[in-house]
This record gives structure tokens, sequence and C-alpha cells, in this order.
């Protein structure tokens, strides 16, 4: 397995690749929002940002931006967050990214009332960067959310969304799953489900009250059982530990952690 680390993008990216390299992750996740990590800003370094990760040994996975509107009712804003995306992907493929990591579209404002309305600008805007994906030889992995984001939470959706774009992978999220589901049926259902379509991993816990991006053990995730899981699948490719925390030694620890889980099951 490939333990990766996740930056804080207001911090400056360079130091966050020292940092990590430092702590001996295998690569860097890069959050690729603002301040410190919008597209535009990374293109100017790029030379830099490339040096280092070569000279530090890290390899990169891009998470494109995450506070974005693409399916949005109003569509200027729809196109201008869509545009901002196209634009990241980019970037992240200038970068040397093979794999990138997209949220499912969020459902704001009024979408709840015209669902499908919502479903069918997220469709479009899904369909487009498949397409712009597979261009670039890049892999696309569409993250299970929380329940507040409405679209890409539950497994019905991704049942659907993998038929219809079969070069979709799923990026596992473990803090979303377990996000009001005491019993974690959600993560245990897409782990059974989706377990060929898995191409990457977000490992952090919580009380499954919010997205705490606690360390592992630190709340109610049940790491043991999907260890156990995962294993079973024979999956064995890049795990982030998406674990926000000003004491950077806890993204050791839980590495170690999981480590010990599935070296000892």
């Amino acid at each position: 397995m490939q333990f990766g680390a996740m930056n804080f993008p207001v911090t400056p990216l360079l130091d966050e690749i020292d940092t990590f390299a430092r702590l001996g992750f295998d690569y860097l996740e890069l959050a690729m929002d603002p301040p410190m990590a919008h597209y535009s800003t990374l293109s100017s370094s790029q030379t830099a940002i490339v040096r280092a990760l070569k000279d530090s040994g890290l390899g990169l996975v891009c998470h494109l931006p995450t506070f974005l509107t693409t399916a949005d009712l109003t569509e200027s804003l729809r196109r201008a967050s869509i545009t901002e995306m196209r634009r990241s992907l980019s970037v992240a493929a200038d970068l040397g990214a093979k794999k990138v990591v997209l949220h499912p579209s969020m459902v704001f404002g009024m979408g709840p009332f015209v669902m499908d309305t919502v479903k069918s600008h997220a469709h479009e805007f899904l369909a487009e960067m498949v397409s712009i994906s597979q261009n670039l030889a890049m892999t696309i992995c569409l993250e299970n959310m929380m329940p507040r984001n409405l679209l890409g939470v539950e497994p019905e959706y991704f049942e659907e969304i993998f038929k219809t774009f079969p070069s979709l992978k799923l990026t596992l999220d473990t803090g979303h799953a377990n996000i009001a589901d005491p019993g974690g049926n959600r993560l245990k259902e897409l782990l059974g489900r989706f377990a060929n379509r898995i191409g990457h991993l977000h490992f952090s816990d919580n009380s499954g009250r919010g997205d705490e991006h606690l360390p592992v053990g630190k709340g109610t995730v049940n790491f043991v059982d999907v260890v156990q899981a995962i294993k079973a699948t024979g999956y064995d490719d890049t795990l982030t530990l998406e674990i926000f925390d000003i004491n950077r030694q806890v993204l050791v620890d839980s590495r170690e952690r999981i480590k010990g889980l599935f070296s000892s099951q």
C-alpha cells in the first residue's frame, strides 16, 4: 500500500512537500484549492513543484477543487465552476498526476426542490470531465460524500454512475460514509458492491455526526473491519490519511496503526 497525506491549502505547498517527505509518506495528495493551491498558483510554480516532488521522492495524486458549484442552478456560476475544474484538471496533468479525486456535484439553494434538474447538470459536468480525463490519460476517482451533499452519498448513486461511465473509479472515504450511519452499513455496502471499482482511499475518523477528520481510532469507524474488507478485494494502491491536525505526528501515528492492521489480518 502507498500512504499519502493531503496539504492544507493555506500553507505554502513547497513547505508541505518538505514536511510530508520528512514524515516518510509515499506521495502527496494535492488539494487544489485557494489560496495557496489554486491552479493558477500551481501553474506559475510548476517547475519548482515538480522538482521538489522528484527530489523528495514523493508521488502525486491531485484532488480537484472542493468548493465549486458545478451543478448550480445559475448558469453563469455553473459554467464558471466547470471552467475552474477543467483548468485544474489540465494543471494536474501538467504536474504529472495520473490519478485525480473528484467530488460529485453539490446541491445548493433551491436545488433540493428540483433534483432532476440538478442531476442533469451534474451528469453533464461529469461527462465533460470524463471525456477530458480520457484524452489526458488520467483516471478520475469519484468520492463518496457526506449526507448533506445529497448527491454521491448512497451506493445506489454509484451503481448508476459506474454503469454510465465505465472508466470512473471510486475514492472510498471512510469518514464520509460513517456520518449518520451508526451501524456502518453504508461503508460496508460501498465496499461490498464496488470492490472492483475502488481506485483510491481516504481514511479519517469521526463521531458519526460530522466530517471531523480525526486520527484513526479517535472516532467510531470500525477500521479493523474496513481493512479486512479492503484486503479481501485485493486492493493495494493509494491510501491518503485525510487527517487535519496542527500536530502532524498524528498522521504518522495513524499511518502506522493502519499499516499494522493490514499486516496483522
